[in-house]
C-alpha cells in the first residue's frame, strides 16, 4: 500500500477508505493501535489497518513466540477490531480506537507497505515534516541502496 489520503470522520466515527486501499483491503480488515518514536524523540499514536493476509502473517509470527514475549502484544491484540467496509466505502472506527489515536475530524491515511496507518492529520503533519527533512531522506535512501 502506498500513498497519502485526506479524509474526515463523520459524527458517528465512520471513515471513508480510499478506493485504491479498498481494493487491497477487500470487504473487511483489522484495525488496531500503533505507535512510534519520531525523529524528534516524541511518541506518536495512530491506528494500523491490516489486510486479512497481513494480519494472519502477524498472528503466525506471534504464535511462534515464547509466551512471555507474546504477552507484549496483549495491548495491541485486545484493542484490535475487524472492520467491515460498508456500501459507501466506510468503516466504523470504535470509540476506544478513535480515542487512542486522538482522531477528531481530519484524518490522514498513509499506505505503509502491507498495511495502512490512520493518523490525526495534525499529528501526521508534524511527524511528516520531521521525517521528510533532506537529512532524514538522504539517510533513508542511502540505507536502502543495494
Amino acid at each position: 500500500m502506498t500513498g497519502r489520503y485526506y479524509h474526515t470522520l463523520d459524527a458517528k466515527g465512520r471513515l471513508s477508505i480510499p478506493v485504491r486501499l479498498r481494493d487491497e483491503f477487500g470487504e473487511s480488515f483489522y484495525v488496531t493501535v500503533g505507535t512510534e518514536i519520531t525523529p524528534n524523540n516524541t511518541t506518536e499514536k495512530y491506528l494500523t489497518g491490516y489486510t486479512n493476509e497481513s494480519w494472519n502473517r502477524l498472528m503466525e509470527k506471534l504464535l511462534a513466540m515464547p509466551g512471555n514475549e507474546r504477552n507484549a502484544y496483549r495491548a495491541i491484540l485486545s484493542r484490535a477490531q475487524l472492520c467491515d467496509i460498508d456500501g459507501q466505502g466506510r468503516i466504523l472506527i470504535p470509540p476506544h480506537l478513535r480515542d487512542w489515536a486522538a482522531l477528531k475530524k481530519n484524518v490522514t491515511i498513509v499506505g505503509f507497505g502491507d498495511c495502512a496507518q490512520i493518523w490525526d492529520t495534525d499529528m501526521f503533519t508534524a511527524v511528516d515534516e520531521a521525517e521528510s527533512s533532506p537529512e532524514n531522506l538522504a539517510k533513508t535512501l542511502a540505507a536502502s541502496r543495494i
